[in-house]
């Protein structure tokens, strides 16, 4: 009896590993779909990928944006500024949070990319983390982090303080 407790106990535990390590593996595919829907600039799949509530904060502190300001804000930035987005490296990591005010299911993306901008501007290459929440198979809030002033200092802006003027 003993043995078979043992086992109906060791079978739950493999299986709920399972579980977890499945839905783990599903974020983290939902993530690099989503990553690939912004290289391909394929705004549908970026949006059918992001949930109705979607927040997304960052780069900078207090920057924040919903999902249909996200949508747009890619559509602008690639009609206006960018002329391609390549992901040279990026890799992934899920983590669940149990406790505080974030838990759930999250997905951590590391890249390196490079954005070409028009008009022959140039080039800017960056190390950037997004870290992503998700339920119900949607992206429900991002927070992104990349350092904005290397990106504009790669494509030639100087940086002054107002006494230096």
């Amino acid at each position: 009896m003993k043995i078979l407790i043992n086992g109906i106990c060791i079978a739950f535990f493999i299986t709920s590993c399972s579980s977890d390590d499945q839905q783990a593996m599903q974020n983290v595919n939902l993530v690099e779909k989503y990553i690939e829907s912004v290289e391909q600039l394929d705004y549908e799949t970026m949006a059918s990928l992001l949930d109705e509530n979607y927040l997304g904060l960052g780069p900078s502190y207090g920057d924040t944006i919903t999902r249909d300001q996200a949508v747009e804000n890619w559509k602008s930035n690639v009609q206006n500024f960018y002329e391609k987005i390549d992901y040279t490296r990026s890799r992934n990591a899920a983590i669940k949070i149990t406790s505080g005010e974030n838990q759930g299911d999250w997905v951590s993306n590391w890249a390196e990319l490079f954005i070409t901008y028009k008009d022959d501007r140039g080039t800017v290459g960056i190390w950037a983390n997004s870290i992503y929440l998700i339920e119900n198979d949607k992206i429900v809030k991002s927070y992104t982090f990349y350092n904005e002033a290397d990106a504009l200092r790669q494509l030639g802006y100087v940086f002054l303080h107002p006494n230096d003027l």
